[in-house]
């Protein structure tokens, strides 16, 4: 059972920012008027453009993402608000309860399978391609046969108007024939693959006996390659012992050895040779002080005799005494630096014995420490390199004994055969699914076609139309009356709508055997447009009947308000300001 249960409308065409709620979770017959305050008010004048077609497009929209008819997506947001559109519907399959949210500025696509929304990942402009499959297979029903199965209107054009193909594609759908094309398109894929498969395994059978025959000269070409690996891996031996060999004609830890004596050697050289300039120079300096006493005592003596050291005249005064005093001051400094330099000569002296004779200087092989380590960590890599290469296995050894074990593989058949017999399966299969004259689509078509002529004779007999109308089995219509083949538009317009009528109901009733019960039905100004008295007295018969034996929710907009007698349930669509407000309450009569 799918039942449409609520929507709810906002910034919809005509609908303003005030959220409008249409409750279809109801078994009666409704019909839907609309007072158009803006024109008038109640008169006969003011019914139009209220927004009565506007609930019709809002389910469309909710459940296929486009309006009834070719209005585009931005043009159904509200003009005067221009933004925040949002049309919500809840609804029941089998027990299950959905609901889906559509919006534009901002865009919004939400569906809930109860509370839990499901994840949307394809979304594009406000809509999902995988989640709106997945609402259509639920509703087993395009956009097209929604429009004419659940919103019967005058903006759609009536099935026997539409070209054959369309016509065809309607019918095949509704009997479920399409099904028959989507299992073949399916097979079609399967049969794809299974094609791949047999020529994966032409080209795996032809590879087999390709290698087969080359296997032998592979296992020539590897013994070749061995014979190369082990000849080169002996050169390369030998290059390395004749390399360690000369490198051990030098005892490099001798060597390490005696460039540490010739470094301490250096050093101890360089410190005597320091020494001794130091005492040389201390010698210098106490030599220098030795020599400055003896002229200052020669001076202190011919100060004494009262005679100037530097011109030899008698001096007497006071000057005699202060120039006596200066020389004995600057004798005894001389004496004090006598004595430091000759106490640092002695000890210099000592530090020289000290340090000893350094002896003959170390004769190294190499000029350096850096050549002589140089020299170790080259012996120390071929050593390593060739433990390395001795160590190394022959790569082609277990490949070629793989090889020769296992030689020629045989050619196994049974997957080929296994997978021919399955492409035969399904290319009959797929002709079976496909071909016009298979007994499966004929009899689908036989057994569903029956039903729907006898119901669609069924309803123009009950709606008063006194011709024959036949599905034939190619899937065209045939109109007669009395004896005389007619085409749709040989019928007046009050026929036509009694036709229009009685083969949505007939398709109805097919849908309904084949898928699930469906609760809602709208007809939009069938009714209102060149029916007779009769004709519409028939037809809510038939709506009535509808809605109490098989609990349907039925809604009837028209602009007759005549109509108001004939029905228990009024709802009121009023338009007022601009804007459209939907009576929350239906109003029983």
């Amino acid at each position: 059972m799918f039942k449409i249960k609520y929507l709810t409308v906002k910034n919809f065409m005509s609908v303003g920012n005030a959220t409008q709620a249409v409750n279809f979770d109801r078994d009666d017959l409704t019909l839907v008027l609309g007072v158009n305050v803006d024109l008038g008010g109640d008169d006969s004048g003011a019914r139009n453009g209220t927004g009565k077609t506007t609930i019709l497009n809002a389910l469309s929209y909710a459940l296929f993402g486009q309006a009834l008819t070719n209005i585009k997506r931005d043009n159904l947001i509200n003009k005067t608000n221009s933004k925040g559109m949002l049309v919500s519907l809840d609804f029941e399959h089998n027990g299950q309860q959905y609901k889906i949210e559509r919006g534009r500025k901002k865009n919004v696509m939400r569906f809930f399978v109860g509370e839990d929304e499901q994840e949307i990942s394809d979304m594009a402009q406000g809509d999902s391609r995988e989640t709106q499959k997945a609402i259509e297979s639920m509703l087993g029903m395009s956009h097209e046969m929604f429009k004419h199965l659940v919103a019967l209107n005058t903006y759609t054009d009536p099935f026997l108007n539409l070209r054959a193909n369309d016509q065809k594609d309607i019918i095949e759908q509704l009997l479920g024939i399409t099904m028959l094309s989507e299992k073949a398109e399916a097979l079609k894929e399967r049969l794809k693959a299974t094609k791949e498969s047999i020529k994966e395994e032409e080209y795996r059978i032809q590879a087999q006996q390709e290698a087969n025959e080359k296997i032998k000269d592979q296992i020539e070409s590897l013994k070749r390659r061995q014979s190369m690996w082990e000849q080169k891996k002996e050169d390369d031996i030998d290059y390395l012992e004749a390399g360690i060999a000369k490198l051990e004609e030098i005892n490099i830890e001798s060597e390490l050895e005696l460039h540490k004596g010739l470094k301490d050697w250096k050093e101890q050289t360089q410190q005597i040779e320091q020494v001794r300039l130091a005492i040389k120079q201390a010698e210098k300096d106490y030599q220098r002080e030795e020599a400055a006493m003896i002229k200052l005592q020669a001076d202190i003596d011919l100060l004494q005799e009262h005679k100037c050291h530097a011109c030899g005249q008698e001096v007497h005064d006071d000057k005699h005494e202060k120039l006596l005093k200066q020389k004995q001051d600057s004798i005894d400094d001389a004496k004090q630096q006598h004595e430091k330099h000759s106490n640092t000569h002695k000890e210099l002296c000592d530090a020289e014995k000290e340090l000893g004779d350094p002896g003959e200087r170390p004769e190294t092989y190499y000029s350096n420490t850096e050549d002589a380590y140089e020299h170790k960590n080259n012996l120390d890599k071929l050593q390593s390199q060739l433990e390395q290469r001795r160590e190394e296995t022959d790569p082609y050894k277990e490949q070629i004994e793989e090889m020769e074990n296992t030689a020629a593989a045989e050619i196994d058949y049974d997957s080929m055969n296994t997978l021919t017999r399955l492409r035969d399966h399904q290319e009959f299969l797929q002709k079976l699914l496909t071909n016009k004259d298979s007994f499966i689509r004929k009899r689908i078509i036989d057994q569903n076609l029956s039903y729907l002529n006898s119901r669609l004779s069924y309803y123009l007999d009950k709606i008063g139309l006194p011709h024959t109308v036949t599905f034939l089995s190619d899937l065209s219509v045939e109109i007669q009356e009395l004896g005389r083949e007619l085409d749709f538009d040989n019928l007046s317009r009050g026929e036509r709508n009694r036709l229009i009528l009685s083969l949505s109901w007939a398709f109805r009733d097919v849908y309904e055997s084949l898928y699930d019960p469906i609760n809602l039905l709208f007809i939009d100004e069938l009714i209102d447009s060149g029916m007779d008295s009769s004709g519409v007295e028939s037809a809510l018969a038939i709506l009535k009947k509808m809605s109490r034996e098989h609990k349907k929710s039925i809604w009837l907009v028209s602009h007759k308000d005549e109509l108001s007698g004939r029905v228990n349930n009024i709802m009121t669509v009023t338009k007022e300001n601009g804007f459209t407000t939907y009576g929350t309450d239906v109003d029983t009569i």
